[in-house]
């Protein structure tokens, strides 16, 4: 079977990202494994990744290996000004579950949209009366460099079609 519609697909892979500052590319470093103990599995045209992901995997069988390159445009594109918040630290609450800790400089904090949905954003700076935060996605601003294997393709069922996602009980 090949990935393609209607397929739930599982993968191992390494992710490298490098970016490209005054027309210097970095060196690729791995910031993301998936083994065979933790392989990313998902509804193929649900993944959440970018487009280009999904349409360069289409078409490929169980055991067959891939290689390849999202370029920032492909992959989260270049980071929003827009998406740069300052919201008062008084939000960010120990009675909302949030710890002084959670609040400092570089870590993500999880948070839920006005839709009930998880998202996060990285704090970027203490103000002392509000935290900066980007809720640019993580990976903006990189090219993406996957290497991996396919590990799984099955045909999807119809609860994990109609719910858009692999069901925990067929997860490896």
């Amino acid at each position: 079977m090949e990935i393609k519609a209607g397929t739930v697909v599982g993968l191992t892979y390494e992710l490298k990202v490098s970016k490209e500052e005054d027309d210097i590319e970095s060196a690729p470093f791995s910031v993301e494994v998936r083994d065979e103990e933790d392989p990313f599995q998902f509804l193929f045209g649900q993944s959440g990744l970018p487009e280009k992901f999904e349409e360069l995997l289409q078409g490929k069988k169980l055991k067959e290996a891939f290689s390849f390159t999202l370029t920032t445009a492909e992959a989260y594109g270049e980071a929003d000004e827009e998406l740069l918040v300052t919201l008062p630290v008084e939000q960010f609450s120990k009675e909302r579950g949030f710890s002084p800790t959670m609040l400092e400089e570089g870590n993500f904090l999880p948070l839920v949209d006005e839709n009930g949905y998880p998202m996060q954003a990285k704090v970027l700076k203490n103000l002392g009366e509000e935290l900066l935060l980007d809720f640019n996605h993580p990976l903006v601003g990189f090219d993406l460099h996957f290497e991996g294997k396919v590990i799984e393709v099955r045909k999807a069922t119809k609860k994990e079609i109609e719910q858009g996602h692999v069901e925990e009980e067929n997860r490896n």
